[in-house]
C-alpha cells in the first residue's frame, strides 16, 4: 500500500505539480468535445503505469490510454486483475489554477475494487483504502460518523449534467428538501474524501467513469459509507459508457433516505 502511494506522490512531484499555474501554450489540448487533457496528464500516466506494472505486472487501464484505445478498458472484466489510473483528476481545475485536483489509482480484481489511493497535491494529503481493512488518511484510520438525521441538515453534491431535461427538472424540485446542495468540487478525488471527512453527507453522480469512481467508492465504503446504484446494487467499476447513476452516502440510513427523496417521482 505504501509503495503505490509513493508512486503517485513522486509522479505528481515530477511532472504535475511543476506545471500547476505554469502550463505553457500548447500544453492543454481538447481530446473530445468539452474534455481537455494536458501534457501533465499524459506524462504522469506514463510514469505511473510503468511503475505500477513493475510492482504488479497486470494490465494498466489509464484514462488517457483508454481515450486513445477504448478496448483497453475491457481488462477490467476480461483479466483477473488490473490497475486503474487517473493521472490528474479534476483537469479543468488544474488548468484553471484551482487546487482541487488529485492523482488516483485503484487495483481491481475479478471486477471488484480491492485497493485504492488518492493523492491531493495541494495539501500533500494521502488517502488509501483496502477491501476489508479500512480507510486511511496520512496513516490515520478513518471512520465516518453518522450523518444528521434531519434531512434539512444534510449537505451534498448533485451532478445533473448528463441527465435528460425531464429528469433534471424533477431532480431540481427534489433537492429543495435538503439543507445544502453544492455543485461539487469538480474532482471526484476531492469529493469522495469530503464525504469521509464529513464535509459532504452524500453525492449523486450520473456518468461514472471507472478511474473517477473506483478509488473514492472504496474509500467511502471502507469508512462505513455506501456507494451504490439507485437500485441498491453496490458499485463496481464499469467500462466507459455506464450512465446508470451512482449515489454515495455517509452511512446506510442516509443512503436510503437520500434515495427516497432525490429520486422520487
Amino acid at each position: 500500500m505504501d509503495k503505490v502511494a509513493e508512486i503517485l506522490a513522486e509522479a505528481s512531484a515530477e511532472v504535475v505539480e511543476p506545471r500547476f499555474r505554469a502550463l505553457a501554450a500548447g500544453e492543454v489540448m481538447e481530446k473530445a468535445p468539452g474534455e481537455i487533457v494536458t501534457v501533465a496528464d499524459r506524462e504522469a500516466e506514463a510514469i505511473i503505469a510503468r511503475r505500477l506494472h513493475e510492482l504488479l505486472p497486470v494490465p494498466v487501464v489509464g484514462e488517457e490510454a483508454v481515450s486513445a484505445d477504448p478496448s483497453l478498458a475491457l481488462a477490467l472484466h476480461d483479466e483477473p486483475a488490473a490497475w486503474l489510473v487517473d493521472p490528474v483528476d479534476g483537469t479543468a481545475n488544474f488548468v484553471a489554477g484551482r487546487p482541487e485536483y488529485a492523482v488516483m489509482c485503484s487495483l481491481v480484481r475479478s471486477g471488484r475494487t480491492v485497493a485504492s489511493w488518492i493523492w491531493q497535491p495541494a495539501t500533500a494529503t494521502a488517502y488509501c483504502a483496502e477491501l476489508g481493512s479500512g480507510t486511511w488518511r496520512d496513516g490515520v484510520r478513518l471512520t465516518r460518523p453518522p450523518a444528521p438525521k434531519d434531512v434539512a441538515k444534510l449537505r451534498g453534491s448533485v451532478k445533473s449534467r448528463y441527465l435528460d431535461a425531464a429528469h433534471r427538472r424533477r431532480l431540481q424540485d427534489n433537492i429543495a428538501a435538503f439543507g445544502e446542495i453544492s455543485p461539487g468540487r469538480h474532482a471526484a478525488g476531492i469529493e469522495y474524501p469530503d464525504v469521509v471527512d464529513g464535509r459532504f453527507d452524500f453525492l449523486l453522480y450520473w456518468r461514472t467513469l471507472p478511474w473517477d469512481h473506483a478509488p473514492g467508492s472504496l474509500l467511502v465504503t471502507e469508512a462505513g459509507g455506501v456507494s451504490a446504484r439507485p437500485d441498491g446494487t453496490p458499485y463496481r467499476p464499469e467500462a466507459p459508457g455506464c450512465e446508470d447513476g451512482l449515489l454515495v452516502a455517509a452511512d446506510p440510513e442516509t443512503w436510503e433516505l437520500t434515495r427516497s427523496i432525490l429520486l422520487a417521482g
